[in-house]
Formats: C-alpha cells, structure tokens, sequence
C-alpha cells in the first residue's frame, strides 16, 4: 500500500504555501458545535489526522485540551508548525498512526477523509480512540448553487478523473459498513468566505490535482477562472456549506447503538 495517494503527495507537497494562503477556515459556529460534541477542554487529548497546514489545527487549540497534529506531506507539516506553535506535529497517516491504543479522546479529519484507505484507516481510528470517543469530520464544500463555484466545478469536473471528491460522497458507504463506528449527529453551516480574483485563483490553484497539472495547463485553467470573476467588486463572497459529522466509536464492533442525526 502507497504511504500516501500519489496526487496528494504531488499536490499538496507542491502547494504548501498557496495551501495555506488560499484555502479558507472554518465558521466559528461549526467550530464551536465541534468542540462541543467532542467535549474539548483541558484535560483531554485531540489529534487532527491529515492536518495539512493546520487550518483546523489551529481553531483547536484555544479549547485547552492537548492538540496532536498528524500530517505525511512534510511541506505542509513544516507550514503547520509555523502557523500552529501550540500544537504537537507528528509525520503519520490515517492508516499509520504513530500514536498509542486509546490515547486520544478525539480524532478530527478536516477536508481529508475522502483520501484515506478505509480498510486500514479505520481500524487505526478505532484502535486509537478511548471508549466514547468521536471521530469528527469536516469539510468546506462548494456551495453549488452560487453561480461562481458551479462555474468552477464545471471546469474541475473533467479534470478530477479517478480522484475522490468528498461532494460525491463515497466515503459515507465504508463508515456505514464498518461495525468500528456508530452513526452520530451531524450539521450544516453557511461561510461565506470574503475573496478576490486572485484569492479564487490560489483556492483553485490549491486543489491537489489541479497543484499535480503541467505549468501550462494549470495556466490555462487559472485563466479561464479568472474570466468566471470577471464584473464581480472586490471582495465578493465566495460561499461554502460546512458539513460537520461525529461518529461515535463503538466499543464493541459486534453490538453498538446506533444515534440520531441532526442538522444545524
């Protein structure tokens, strides 16, 4: 088995920067929610699994609790611990963590989950968490039905080839299968992400495929980006929905409640 999806380790080795620059946050209320079902406070110990340039990271640590980042691509790696001095930064994966049984109250993924191998993953995540723990997801989507991200994700679509998207949701099938994980609440939030042409540009430029292309071919694609802002006053929002999800784990495979889901 690959350490890592070769277009993510091409990509975001080579986009650390534009990563970090172009890539937005996260809202404070789906952060919040976060901390809350994950119970974060001093005391208890979270790990951010594939934490890239610690966009997540960073938005945990004002919680108290102990924040263990885990990241392979060492560019970004290196970009988290400039930005995130508060964190602990471990070379790992998901399906590889260099961490002790039980050791972590919480897992957090942002924007990475739809990357791991399943089969493997999985039972790290388990192995991994203490009894009641949750393994919470979350990502910035695009709002498709703001004309400019569906202009974008027409152009994207043809380029994305065999690589997952989160959008197309073929991560949800393995976590529903897995006896490891028990379905837990999830929510929704509206960002809006104040941007200029450039911004959008780097956002794209940020995507891992898109980081992966031939110079020349990503320039023809940023230009015909570009072209989608046109008319648009400085800064307009570039809108998201973020979708947070939190599974508990199961402390036995063989019998777990399964929960209720909830949207905020």
């Amino acid at each position: 088995m690959n350490r890592l999806h070769p277009v993510a380790a091409a990509g975001f080795a080579s986009a650390a920067d534009v990563y970090e620059r172009a890539r937005p946050s996260y809202p404070a209320d789906a952060v919040a929610w976060l901390v809350e079902v994950a119970q974060l406070a001093p005391g208890r110990v979270v790990v951010d699994v594939g934490a890239g340039t610690g966009k997540l990271t960073r938005l945990l640590v004002p919680t108290g609790a102990r924040v263990i980042a885990v990241e392979p691509v060492a560019e970004m790696r290196a970009k988290l611990a400039e930005t995130t001095p508060g964190a602990e930064s471990l070379d790992g994966t998901a399906e590889a963590l260099p961490l002790a049984d039980a050791s972590a109250d919480a897992l957090t993924v942002a924007q990475a989950f739809h990357w791991f191998d399943y089969d493997a993953a999985l039972p790290e995540l388990h192995r991994v968490l203490r009894p009641g723990g949750r393994l919470v997801l979350i990502w910035n989507s695009r709002d498709l039905d703001d004309p400019l991200q569906a202009g974008i994700e027409e152009l994207l679509q043809p380029l994305r080839g065999a690589v997952s998207a989160q959008q197309e949701g073929a991560w949800r099938a393995p976590l529903e299968r897995s006896p490891l994980f028990g379905e837990g609440p999830q929510a929704v939030f509206p960002y809006e992400h104040p941007s200029t042409a450039d911004d959008v540009c780097d956002r794209v430029a940020s995507t891992s495929f898109v980081a992966a292309m031939r110079p020349v071919e990503r320039d023809e694609l940023l230009v015909r980006v570009r072209a989608l802002t046109h008319g648009l006053a400085e800064p307009f929002p570039f809108r998201y929905r973020t979708d947070v999800y939190a599974f508990p784990r199961s402390s036995d495979p063989e019998d777990f409640e399964r929960g209720t889901s909830t949207e905020g």
